[in-house]
């Protein structure tokens, strides 16, 4: 087990979060048994994420911040916490995808990452076999708190009728996540197209890409391969970018008929809606 009295403040985000969460501790002459029976929690996870053996999350950093009176410390720290876990070759992505005015994106195989359930996402997360899939699950909902904002990125969405198809983690987590798809029907910040088996051939046979645009930035391109993302600003891509997803556009269906056809496919694939799960239709 790691030595807290070594732990290097300076190592990460994570590491400074465990030091600082024993410092404030100890300065409120607190054990971590006793902090945790204030929080709700026990004494052997403030130890595990004061020695980075355990991440924390959101709901953490908030109980912390009102048990020892620390002013938000914990609730900012912990953004930068949960960015961190992210792949290192994905951390740049989020950074701009944070900072983005404009989202769109196509997505064939999965649903886009900011409209996940968190158990879609665990189970979409898992199939690479991480060592700390709780700590890329948090990070996943942490980079969902950009449509929270006052005013959140205008986002564009296409899924491929594929993703409604494919049953990531079975029927309930599926139902519940084309639920969370209908919750932005009507919605004024968020679209969502679904481009449909019928269209055969189109202009992203190649696959998903997402194009963000910035208030003072230049647009970038966002791709993954089956190592690594990979962005560009070069102004020929951007241009070719936004031209196919014009045409995916214009090939998908409405915001209005792809809700009924993501209603269609839950309840005939994924077994009928619940009372919380009715969504109206605009």
């Amino acid at each position: 087990m790691a030595n807290i009295q070594s732990l290097d403040p300076t190592a990460s985000p994570l590491a400074y979060y465990g030091w600082e969460l024993r410092r404030q501790r100890e300065a409120h002459g607190l054990k971590q048994g006793q902090l945790g029976e204030i929080i709700f929690c026990t004494g052997s996870l403030i130890g595990q994420i004061e020695t980075t053996k355990k991440v924390p999350t959101r709901d953490f950093s908030e109980r912390v911040d009102a048990a020892l009176g620390t002013d938000g410390l914990f609730s900012r720290l912990i953004g930068l916490v949960l960015r961190s876990q992210l792949p290192t070759w994905f951390q740049p992505y989020a950074e701009m995808e944070a900072r983005a005015t404009y989202i769109s994106t196509y997505q064939a195989q999965l649903v886009y990452g900011l409209l996940q359930t968190e158990e879609y996402a665990r189970a979409v997360l898992a199939t690479g076999m991480p060592d700390d899939l709780e700590g890329l699950v948090a990070a996943r909902m942490e980079r969902q708190r950009i449509l929270e904002r006052e005013r959140p990125p205008l986002a564009w969405v296409v899924l491929d009728e594929a993703v409604l198809h494919r049953p990531i983690g079975g029927p309930e987590v599926m139902r519940r996540q084309l639920a969370r798809l209908l919750d932005f029907t009507g919605h004024r910040w968020m679209h969502v197209q679904v481009l449909p088996n019928e269209a055969g051939e189109h202009a992203s046979l190649a696959g998903s890409f997402n194009l963000l645009r910035f208030e003072d930035d230049p647009d970038i391109v966002y791709t993954e391969d089956l190592i690594s993302g990979h962005m560009t600003a070069n102004s020929e891509t951007i241009k070719e970018a936004a031209l196919r997803y014009a045409r995916l556009q214009a090939t998908a269906l409405s915001v209005e008929d792809s809700a009924e056809l993501i209603i269609r496919v839950m309840e005939e694939r994924y077994g009928h809606r619940s009372q919380s799960e009715e969504h109206p239709v605009a």
